[in-house]
């Protein structure tokens, strides 16, 4: 199997099983040998922040000197991004081979009736065997969806991490923010610290769920906490405080943003818990990867050579997402004119999100974005909330672009929001156009 069969087997599973469970997955994984019990592992989950914070530790143990892992979704531009060992995509031909070894697996299930399992179940599989064939000591898994039912939920962590809780993917979780709070407690295993930045009724939720398996539950803002020091375009400055673990150290930060504040505190508390038990994390590599990680597509900012008019690119896909969107452009860049390109998927609260994001006066060109889950902006733009903004359709997504870019002057922004499908294309043409160096 080469990686473009490997694609094609994918692309012709389901999305979503008829019945939630773990089975399928526990049965797949126990014919490859239970590769996911070979390595220890980090579990996160949460509603925003987690790949962030799956990012800053995965760069944490590598720089430790520690064979890591990482598993996340979805990805921008190639599915080999969801696999990575020691914070690089693994090859094309890795990924075939992962692919090709879970499917023989998944074949078997077929024949013993266990059933056909999902593109996801299939992916994480693939995931947990290449770390063990590559002889990975520690994986760092971000949760698909949820917790509980998530095909993730197989693997027995060190540390769980669970960031912010908000209304997100209620028909599978629940139907309430107490339901999906309890759906991604869901992770937590008995003994096994946890590591939060929830807050209010959802903190609630996980605290009871604490006691039932007598984990240690470690929050933010109470039990450690990252302040701001100072900021540039090239990162921040940050104070991370502990009093429980008698911590009070300064690291740089790369990653820009108020939200990249409380995703630093989840990954150093998680690597200061970590390191625990192994010595070779400590102040000196949480610095070296802190100051260095990289993540792309989430308040991402890029400048034009010549005008160094700036452009972001930001997965904010959802309403707390567009919040922090919001929040971070007001911080960074409150003066300037804001011209967006938007492609949203209408399973969100699309008013909302437009009602959050944008000014009067802003200029939004709108476009569709790469799903069949895509709203359509023909509808959404003629919202009220956008009366007072000059709009733009444009269907073709790098015309799109295009077309911000053109109207592009000193002193105003361009920002690429919206869905992740929508982002991961549009960065890549970002980056062409900008090569040529206008």
């Amino acid at each position: 199997m080469n990686y473009e069969e490997a694609l094609e087997y994918l692309n012709g599973l389901k999305s979503f099983a008829q019945k939630p469970g773990l089975e399928r997955i526990s049965a797949m994984l126990k014919l490859l040998g239970n590769p996911h019990l070979k390595y220890k592992t980090v579990h996160v989950t949460g509603t925003n922040g987690k790949g962030s914070v799956c990012a800053m530790l995965s760069s944490i143990l590598s720089r430790s000197n520690i064979n890591t892992g990482l598993y996340i979704s979805p990805h921008l531009t190639s599915y080999t991004e969801r696999i990575q060992l020691n914070d690089h995509p693994i090859s094309e031909a890795e990924f075939a081979d992962s692919i090709a070894a879970v499917r023989e697996a998944a074949e078997r299930l077929e024949v013993e009736k266990v059933g056909s399992p999902t593109q996801f179940e299939v992916l994480t599989a693939a995931a947990f065997y290449c770390f063990a064939v590559n002889g990975v000591e520690y994986a760092v898994v971000e949760v698909g969806i949820g917790g509980l039912w998530d095909s993730t939920n197989v693997i027995q962590p060190d540390v769980c991490i669970i960031t912010n809780i908000a209304f997100e993917h209620a028909r599978l979780c629940g139907g309430t923010l107490e339901g999906i709070a309890r759906h991604k407690a869901g992770i937590m295993k008995d003994g096994v610290p946890v590591v939060t930045d929830a807050k209010g009724m959802t903190l609630d939720v996980l605290r009871s769920e604490a006691v039932a398996k007598s984990a240690d539950i470690f929050v933010e803002d109470k039990d450690f906490v990252v302040h701001f020091l100072a900021c540039g375009e090239a990162g921040q400055r940050i104070k991370f405080t502990s009093e429980i673990l008698g911590i009070n150290d300064e690291f740089s930060l790369s990653l820009l943003g108020e939200h990249q504040l409380r995703n630093s505190a989840l990954s150093i508390m998680t690597a200061y818990l970590l390191a625990n038990d192994d010595e070779r994390i400590g102040f000196g590599t949480i610095s070296e990867a802190l100051s260095s990680v990289r993540w792309p597509g989430r308040f991402e900012i890029f400048s034009r050579e010549g005008d160094g008019a700036k452009i972001i690119v930001d997965g904010a896909h959802n309403p707390a997402g567009v919040a922090m969107l919001r929040q971070n452009l007001d911080a960074y860049f409150l003066g300037e004119k804001r011209i967006f390109v938007l492609g949203l998927l209408r399973d969100r609260d699309v008013e909302l999100m437009l009602k959050t994001l944008v000014r009067p006066g802003d200029v939004l060109i709108a476009t569709f974005p790469d799903s069949e889950r895509a709203a359509d902006p023909l509808v959404w733009t003629s919202l009220p909330e956008l009366k007072d903004c000059h709009v733009e359709v444009c269907g073709n997504r790098s015309a799109a672009l295009q077309r911000a870019m053109e109207l592009l002057t000193p002193g105003q922004i361009v920002c690429v929001a919206g869905s992740l499908y929508l982002i991961g294309e549009l960065r890549e043409v970002l980056l062409q156009i900008l090569a040529k160096k206008f």
